[in-house]
Parts: C-alpha cells; sequence; structure tokens
C-alpha cells in the first residue's frame, strides 16, 4: 500500500493498493474507507483505477492527525494508517461555499468572486495546445472555468477527442464533414462501448488538468452530462449514468477546487425527465461527502433553482438581447446566488451566441455584477483551423479580459462578501456593499451608466458627511479621484457609453 504520511489541510489525500482483478474491477468489487479525526469522521468510496490498482481519496478538513481504515471485497486485507494535517500554505483556501445567500466565499473565509471561462473540451486536446490554454489562463482574469468530462459533438468541434471515457471504439468520424454534421448523432450506429469499463486514462489526465488549474487558483467547474454527443454517452442507461456519477465523484471529490454542474442544457438532452435529473443530483449529493457546488445549466427553459440539492444558479440567456439586466429579478426569485455562466461570448461566428463585441460582453459583465450577480466570459473568434477558445483553449485572441480583470479588481476592493442592488434613481444602476453593517459604516456606493452618455450626474447621500468620488471608465480601465463633496452636488462625467462612479464616505 501507499499513502503520504503528512499533507496539507484541503488537499488531496490518497491511499492505493493492490487488488483482485478477476471478473471486472469496474463493477465486481468495491473499496471504502473511513477517515476519524478529532473533529470529523468521514465513510468515502474509492475506485479502480486500472492496471490493478485500486485508490481512495480524502479531503481533511482539520489540521490535526487522522487515522484511517481501508476495506471492501477488493482485497481480502484490511489496510489502516494514521496522517497528519499541517495548515494551509499559499493560495490554499480551501473549497469554495455559498456565502450570505447571494455570494460566495472559500472555507477560511476570504471572500470569493466567481470570474468564469467556458473552454467545453480545453482538457481533451493533445499536450500542446493544454499547455498553451493554462498558460492563458495564468495570465488572464478567470478563477473559474467550465469544462466537459465527455467529448462534444458539434459546430467547429467535428474531431475526436484526446481518449475517451470508456473502453472500446467510437464511430469511424472519416465520413463526418460540416455538410452532414447534423445527420450524425447519439443514435449514430458504428459506436461500441463497454459501458461497464471506464477507460482509467481518461479520467487520469482530466485529474491532471484539475490539478493543473488548482496551482493557479481556477475552479474546476466540471460538466457532467450535455446533449452535443455522436458517441452515445448522452444517453446511457440509467443504470450506467449512476454507475458514471458514482466514478467520478470518487475520483474527483477530493480536489478542493471542483465544483458539479450537473448538466450543460439539460432541457435538450430529451432522454431525461426532470425525475431523472433530481435522482442524478440525489447521487452527486449523497457521494461526495465535501458539499461541493452544484448547479444544472439550461437551454431555453429554467431548472427550478429553488431545489434545495442546488447551490447556485448556472444561467444561460433566455432573451436575445437582455440577460444580465434580469440578475435583480433572478436574485428574488431564487435566493440564491446568480452566475450568469453564459451571457454570449466575444466573437464573429455566425450563430448569436457567439458574435457579441468585447465592449458588450463587458457591459454585461458590469451590469451583472452591480445588481449582485457574475458574469460569465466566452471567445469565439472564427478561426480557419476552428480553433475557438470557447471550446478548445489555446490563446485568447478578445479584448474583454484585460477589461474583466479591471471589474475583478473593482469588485474585489468592495467591502465585505459582495455586491447588491440598490433602488436610486430610475436611470442608473447602484450597487452598495452585500452587508448592511458594511454599507452603512463606509456610504460605499457604484453608479454603472451602462450604454448611456451623461456629461454630469447630480448626487445627495446628506448634509453632514463628506464623500470620496471617483469616475471610472470601465472599458479604458481608468480610475480618477474627481475630489471630495458635501450635500448635493454635480459630478462632470466625459458624455461617453461604459462610465461609471464609485462613491465613498471620508473618515
Amino acid at each position: 500500500m501507499d499513502y503520504p504520511t503528512q499533507i496539507e489541510k484541503w488537499s488531496v489525500f490518497e491511499f492505493s493498493c493492490g487488488g483482485r482483478t478477476d471478473a471486472n474491477p469496474f463493477t465486481d468489487f468495491d473499496i471504502t474507507a473511513c477517515f476519524e479525526s478529532g473533529s470529523e469522521k468521514k465513510t468515502v468510496s474509492g475506485f479502480y483505477d486500472g492496471d490493478g490498482i485500486y485508490k481512495v481519496r480524502f479531503m481533511p478538513s482539520f489540521e490535526e492527525e487522522y487515522a484511517f481504515r481501508v476495506s471492501g471485497s477488493f482485497c481480502d486485507e484490511v489496510f489502516e494508517g494514521r496522517f497528519t494535517v499541517t495548515p494551509p500554505t499559499g493560495g490554499n483556501h480551501g473549497p469554495v461555499r455559498v456565502c450570505n445567500t447571494f455570494y460566495f466565499a472559500y472555507a477560511d473565509e476570504t471572500p470569493y468572486y466567481p470570474v468564469g471561462t467556458t473552454c467545453y473540451v480545453w482538457n481533451l486536446q493533445n499536450d500542446e495546445r493544454i499547455a498553451q490554454t493554462l498558460d492563458s489562463l495564468k495570465k488572464s482574469p478567470f478563477n473559474k472555468i467550465r469544462f466537459c468530462i465527455f467529448p462534444k459533438h458539434y459546430d467547429y468541434n467535428l474531431g475526436e477527442p484526446r481518449s475517451y471515457p470508456y473502453q472500446g471504439t467510437p464511430m469511424d468520424s472519416t465520413v463526418l464533414t460540416k455538410e452532414n454534421f447534423w445527420d450524425y448523432g447519439a443514435e449514430t450506429p458504428g459506436n461500441n462501448w463497454d459501458f461497464t469499463r471506464f477507460q482509467a486514462e481518461h479520467f487520469r489526465h482530466i485529474e491532471y488538468c484539475i490539478g493543473e488549474l488548482l496551482k493557479i487558483g481556477i475552479e474546476a467547474d466540471l460538466i457532467l452530462f450535455h446533449p452535443y454527443d455522436r458517441w452515445g454517452f448522452s444517453r446511457m442507461t440509467a443504470e450506467e449514468n449512476e454507475r458514471y456519477l458514482r466514478y467520478v465523484t470518487a475520483r474527483f471529490s477530493a480536489y478542493r477546487n471542483v465544483w458539479w454542474a450537473l448538466a450543460n442544457e439539460y432541457d435538450i438532452l430529451k432522454n431525461k425527465s426532470i425525475d431523472d435529473w433530481e435522482r442524478y443530483a440525489e447521487i452527486i449529493t449523497e457521494s461526495d461527502p465535501y458539499g461541493h457546488l452544484r448547479s444544472i445549466h439550461n437551454c431555453i427553459g429554467f431548472y427550478d433553482h429553488t431545489r434545495p440539492w442546488v447551490t447556485h444558479c448556472s444561467i444561460q440567456r433566455q432573451d436575445l438581447y437582455r440577460t444580465a439586466e434580469y440578475t435583480n429579478e433572478w436574485r428574488e426569485r431564487f435566493k440564491k446566488p446568480i452566475v450568469l455562466d453564459e451571457i454570449a461570448y466575444e466573437g464573429n461566428i455566425q450563430h448569436a451566441w457567439g458574435n457579441i463585441s468585447a465592449r458588450e460582453l463587458v457591459r454585461r459583465f458590469w451590469e451583472a455584477a452591480c445588481r449582485g450577480g457574475y458574469g460569465g466570459h466566452g471567445e469565439t473568434y472564427f478561426d480557419e483551423n476552428d480553433i475557438l477558445w470557447w471550446s478548445h483553449g489555446g490563446v485568447l485572441k478578445g479584448e474583454s479580459p484585460q477589461r474583466i480583470a479591471f471589474l475583478r479588481m473593482i469588485m474585489e476592493q468592495t467591502p465585505g462578501n459582495g455586491l447588491r442592488p440598490k433602488a436610486m434613481a430610475w436611470d442608473e444602476v447602484c450597487a452598495v456593499p452585500a452587508e448592511e453593517d458594511k454599507a452603512e459604516q463606509t456610504g460605499y456606493h457604484l453608479f454603472y451608466y451602462s450604454f448611456m452618455c451623461p456629461s454630469f450626474r447630480d448626487y445627495w447621500f446628506d448634509d453632514v458627511n463628506e464623500y470620496s468620488v471617483e469616475v471610472i471608465d470601465t472599458w479604458n480601465m481608468t480610475v480618477e479621484n474627481v475630489g471630495t463633496f458635501k450635500g448635493r452636488f454635480r459630478v462632470k462625467l466625459p458624455g461617453r457609453e461604459f462610465m461609471a462612479v464609485r462613491v465613498r464616505r471620508k473618515g
């Protein structure tokens, strides 16, 4: 057997040893472990990792000495051991949790402002592009990325992935062209998979990607199901889906940066009912001993985000023009954090979801932030080799990421855990600190004027206190201190789009 005797709090403890390989190790044998310290006790399921090796993973939550006991039908022996958990170092703040209804914080209470991007199958590209993507992410403002476990079949995604999640063979894709693209689907003959035998290397590689994201402080928002499929993975049986979900939770749950996105566009997976989704959510919830964040993403109709298992709303726009503008309404409706994972992408492809300007994407991010939610980025610039960031990763080409970085800086300067909308004038969006006491103590107000072009604005808060005022150009990324004011006062503005005004009480 092999395991470490010392690890950091919220890191991955891994026990591994040899076991039975007769019959089918993925279905016919089990492995479980009980971990116990002075402050916690958890029983977790392990998994078969191929090549005769079984593993159990665990994420400790306390800086204590732990004892563990591993048993199961995988082996006649029972294994016991101990290890010590040391304090977290560097950027290790623990897993992200929901905080104060609408917001997020790490386990150590450090505020977390999700600034996400989408790269659906960056993890299934070649080594060179994966390294390129990780380098781009390291230089970007993004601290969350959505991506799939299963490969994806869609426009600009007609190639084969680097690996498959099951042992077997795929259909012959040499007959696939852009002209006959939509003739192929999940029911196309030619796939030959054994859905009782996982391809362990596929999952080891995803673990590598999760681990590399962890090193640079990025949350891995794992999409468990999606409809864009020619291999048959979207049409597995309920039993096969349950086996898959238990396998991925056993493998990935111990990584502190994992989130569970039950589906991308759940409502166009026609072979799954709401009862199915509820059952799959139940499996994820009971199989993940750490309570990682959970969501489900729509195409047209929203899922019922008030369901107890849903920790936050993962939203795709329903209106061609308005999305972030509905954030206030969705906050009140669902009483959960609003994450606009898909508000259309900066790009120039033919699809309306992938051809808005950088200015418009940045505007939507600001609207979402000032209305108490969080925007999501994507980039879909046409490429003659069909290498689009939104699916493949690689190199970012657009103008929005640096402006989103600027917004993230502004958000992280907010007193407390986040922003909430405040009703002020009818023709402006205003945000204040989420916590009432922080708002009262600081007098912090952030006004956003979007596509409007005022040359000045008049303000009044009270006749007693002095207020420091800054004019923020959200596109040119400048912050100008324009002075201190008292009572009723006027702030001159440049008469152009995308301006904001930040006000803070002095003293």
